[in-house]
């Protein structure tokens, strides 16, 4: 029987370290504490670092800086951790010239063991360097540790299984059958010395019993070649398969390994031959490598597992690339893109816009550009079906749809936009999902998840029954992810994006400068004819503003953001305001250092500017650290609502629609020439 133990977390240092790389041994190596934040310790017993509870004394984090790290080519960064408690431990990549971090892993999960969190880096040109972020809660016995960083020039699903950690391979428990660690100096089963994985039928009870090895969960898009080399004995009484498994537990078949009558192999032990394997290998999104062995017969056999590695071209020429969904991505600003109508339906679905107005709401993309729009007054005929087909998109894979929708006019509502898939091969169309929400005016947001085995294409279907129950709807802002909704949405987010759906972000009122707050809300504002009807977000989410109500004209609210790095290049600042009352004030954007006497105005806007959120894109730039602050002046009347949504900080200048394209008009309530409606 071939040598063995159970598949476990035992972590050796290695002597040889790459850039960026520590064991915590006798010293932090490269890395050091942040200042500003609590210290990192070295633990002078158990060689690692650790922030503890007896230190946090509501301090806040804990911050760790890595040296500068040059690595152009694709990167594998592993860390060995143990969290417990309520304990929140983040690894983020920092960038000369980004305001904020970007965010790679997170964790909140508490541990009795060590752990590991293995992240692929991407090719990257510039410089970075690795910052690791450690809060403990306020449960006691809470702790944060760190035992080992190691960065490799490899893919992180890549391992010859030579270290103990395995490079983040998971043996899947099993009572009585569990992939194990082999070690050998036999030549004919491994070229020298070293280690494999292999799973045998010795402890199996019965039949259909499964083992299964699981590599780390994939961190950023991949595809490519995944070769790998195995051996099997009795290969009759097992089946050996490679799936894909996503973070919603669906498995996909990638490889099964051929009976030995198709190989022409000697299978007996004696001759231990491996074979070698390659697989293509589509990751779009997060997945897992799962290496299956499941015993169906009396003799039952064994399997190992051997080298694997990982190549950016595929195996076979002839594979089809990856398939790019944003080919069906489409805000219409410069027409329908690869949307179309049939010519039976007569072009119902029409390209429109609207100015800024106080009865009719703009596209949701600016609030003052295009969007398509359904059963108009134009075209307006009962018993007519509008059908805006997509396009094209293979089947076998999970496909993330968003899109906005907008119901228009004062007739009837019920089921105006269905979407649908179509099939090309004449099978009937499949409903995926229907209108429910009856809010008028607003951009509502659908998310939804497609997953066909055939070619599909989306098709949104506007229905006009009679001449009385036949609504007007928009449509904008198409677009299409490969992966989940649910997990797309639930992943590692930005923090330069702001939605105010999980609260402030960082952002801060200014108790000192102001006479007034900022507040949370979601849907109307308590005063009629002011402020938005829902958010810009998804329609029915969250968005600040200030209720003029509770304050005197001529009061302000400061909003200040958290304090912002050095940018000496050009920096991005993206908004949606909404100045709706026919008493509204000012709303204005300032960038404050903290060494100068007053604020530096970037931008402002005064005086009611329609019921549409619009976008403001402003470019600024600042040498020194900084704040971004959102000022609102309340007007002359209680009609005065302020709002703002969807805060995005980017690096270098706005690339589309410069702050002019946006119109800041001074409406007045009786003005009627501001409804008209273009036709494109």
């Amino acid at each position: 029987m071939l040598p063995f133990y159970l598949l476990s977390l035992i972590v050796t240092a290695k002597a040889e370290l790459l850039p960026g790389s520590c064991s915590f041994q006798d010293s932090i190596c490269d890395y050091m504490s942040d200042p500003d934040f609590l210290s990192w310790t070295l633990d002078p017993s158990g060689h690692f670092i650790t922030v503890e509870e007896q230190v946090q004394e509501d301090q806040g984090k804990a911050v760790l800086l890595g040296p500068d790290v040059e690595q152009q080519d694709w990167s594998c960064f592993r860390m060995v951790y143990q969290v417990t408690g309520s304990t929140f431990l983040q690894v983020q990549k920092r960038t000369d010239g980004e305001s904020f971090d970007q965010v790679l892993w997170t964790t909140q999960s508490p541990s009795e063991s060590w752990l590991i969190a293995s992240i692929d880096l991407q090719n990257s040109t510039e410089t970075f360097k690795i910052v690791i972020e450690g809060k403990l809660g306020e449960e006691e016995g809470s702790s944060v540790s760190i035992f080992e960083i190691k960065i490799s020039d490899k893919y992180c699903i890549e391992c010859d299984f030579e270290e103990d950690h395995l490079c983040g391979y998971t043996n899947e428990w099993n009572r009585y059958m569990n992939w194990r660690v082999g070690r050998s100096d036999d030549t004919a089963l491994n070229d020298g010395t070293g280690q494999y994985m292999f799973v045998d039928s010795t402890d199996t009870k019965s039949f259909q019993e499964v083992a299964k090895l699981v590599s780390p969960m994939t961190t950023v898009p991949m595809s490519g070649c995944l070769n790998f080399q195995y051996q099997q004995y009795h290969a009759g009484d097992h089946l050996f398969t490679l799936f894909s498994r996503d973070q919603a537990g669906q498995y996909q078949e990638l490889w099964r390994a051929d009976l030995p009558e198709n190989n022409n192999v000697n299978w007996s032990p004696e001759t231990r031959v491996w074979i070698p394997v390659q697989v293509d290998l589509k990751a779009p999104y997060p997945i897992e490598l799962v290496f299956e062995v499941a015993f169906n017969g009396p003799h039952g056999g064994y399997v190992i597992l051997d080298e694997i590695s990982f190549s950016p071209e595929f195996c076979n020429a002839g594979t089809e690339p990856t398939f790019d969904p944003s080919v069906a991505n489409c805000d219409f600003e410069s027409g329908y893109c690869r949307y179309v109508q049939t010519q039976i339906d007569s072009s119902l679905w029409r390209r429109v816009s609207v100015r800024p107005n106080i009865y009719t709401a703009g596209d949701h993309t600016t609030g003052a550009g295009s969007f398509l729009l359904a059963n108009s007054r134009f075209s307006l005929q009962s018993g007519y079906v509008s059908r805006l087909f997509g396009p094209p998109m293979p089947g076998n894979q999970k496909y993330c749809l968003k899109f906005f929708y907008s119901l228009r006019g004062l007739s009837g509502t019920d089921q105006v936009l269905s979407a649908y898939l179509y099939y090309g091969d004449g099978s009937k169309q499949e409903p995926i999902w229907t209108q429910n929400y009856k809010i008028r005016n607003v951009w509502i947001a659908v998310e939804l998840t497609i997953q066909s085995q055939k070619n599909a294409q989306v098709v949104f279907i506007s229905t006009c029954k009679n001449i009385w129950s036949c609504g007007s709807v928009g449509l904008d802002d198409i677009k299409v992810t490969l992966g989940d909704c649910a997990l797309l949405a639930s992943s590692v987010s930005a923090p330069s994006h702001c939605d105010f759906e999980a609260g402030l972000c960082g952002f801060t009122q200014d108790k000192e400068g102001d006479s007034g707050d900022w507040m949370l809300a979601r849907g109307p504002t308590p005063t009629s004819y002011t402020g938005p009807r829902g958010d810009h977000t998804t329609g029915v989410g969250h968005y600040l503003h200030i209720e003029a109500s509770v304050m005197l004209a001529g009061h302000k609210a400061r909003l200040l953001s958290s304090s912002l790095r050095v940018s000496r290049k050009t920096q991005c600042l993206q908004f949606y305001y909404h100045m709706y009352g026919s008493g509204i004030g000012q709303l204005s954007v300032y960038l404050q250092t903290g060494q100068e006497n007053q604020d530096k105005l970037l931008w402002t806007s005064h005086g009611e500017q329609g019921i549409s959120w619009l976008r403001a894109s402003v470019n600024y730039q600042c040498d020194r650290q900084h704040q971004i602050v959102f000022e609102a002046t309340r007007g002359a009347s209680v009609r005065s609502d302020i709002a703002i949504d969807d805060v995005v900080f980017e690096r270098g200048p706005c690339r589309e629609y410069a702050d002019d394209h946006i119109p800041h008009l001074r409406l007045s309530g009786n003005n009627n020439d501001i409804q008209s409606m273009n036709l494109k």
